[in-house]
Order: C-alpha cells, then sequence, then structure tokens
C-alpha cells in the first residue's frame, strides 16, 4: 500500500512538473512578439457576426500575413470586469506576428478589402492596439 501511495505520489509531481515546465516555455516563445489587437467595442444597437468573423474575415486576414503570422487568436465578450458594468468589447481578434514592419508592409495594399469585409460582419469600428509581448 506504502509503495502505491508513492508511485503515485512520484508521478504526479512528474505531471505537474512538466506541465509547468511547458507553461513556461511557452511564454519564452511568445515573448518579443508583436501583438495586433482589433477590439470591437461594445455599444447598444451594434452587432457582430461571430461565426462570420471566425470562417471567413480572420483567416482572410491572417492569409494576407503569410510566414510572418505566428498565430492568431478570436474572443467572444462575455461579461465586464465589474459586476453589474456593460460589456467593453463584444470581441477581440487578435494576431501574433514576428516583426511589425513585415505585418504593416502585408497589411497596407490589403487595407480597402479589409475594410470592405466589415460590413459583412459588423457595424462596430474596431480600436487597434499593437503592442510588444513582453511575458
Amino acid at each position: 500500500m506504502k509503495i502505491r501511495l508513492i508511485t503515485a505520489f512520484l508521478f504526479l509531481t512528474a505531471c505537474f512538473s512538466a506541465f509547468g515546465q511547458e507553461k513556461n516555455s511557452s511564454a519564452v516563445v511568445d515573448k518579443g512578439l508583436i501583438k495586433v489587437s482589433i477590439m470591437y467595442p461594445f455599444a447598444e444597437g451594434k452587432t457582430f457576426n461571430m461565426e462570420y468573423y471566425e470562417t471567413k474575415h480572420m483567416p482572410m486576414v491572417a492569409g494576407f500575413l503569410g510566414s510572418n503570422l505566428v498565430k492568431y487568436t478570436i474572443e467572444k465578450g462575455l461579461a465586464s470586469g465589474i459586476p453589474n458594468q456593460p460589456l467593453p468589447f463584444m470581441a477581440i481578434g487578435v494576431f501574433y506576428v514576428k516583426s511589425l514592419n513585415d505585418y504593416q508592409t502585408a497589411i497596407a495594399p490589403k487595407r480597402d478589402a479589409i475594410m470592405a469585409d466589415f460590413p459583412n460582419y459588423t457595424n462596430i469600428a474596431p480600436v487597434i492596439l499593437v503592442s510588444e509581448v513582453i511575458r
């Protein structure tokens, strides 16, 4: 019985240790990346078609970025961080890229096509933040 408990403890310790190492190595990989956040503020009367955004718009823009794109994420706003306060953003799309210059070079000639696609999924003017991943 004692050997089983020790074996189980060692197994769980190894699992948690491996999980922690994986999590830390992921942070190292992201450090230094450029993060382009496209945020769609919530307001009465505004609409957002998440299915279109997920299946058409974001893949289209991701395709323009080529090998500079590391990954992209799509977030659906659920609630404010303060109870009983309005939702701050309906959705946020994020591109993680290696180079800001390469991102800007790829997007510039496609800007009109990207903006022309907005009415297909929203009537919200997005707020865009470009930042560098520190950790």
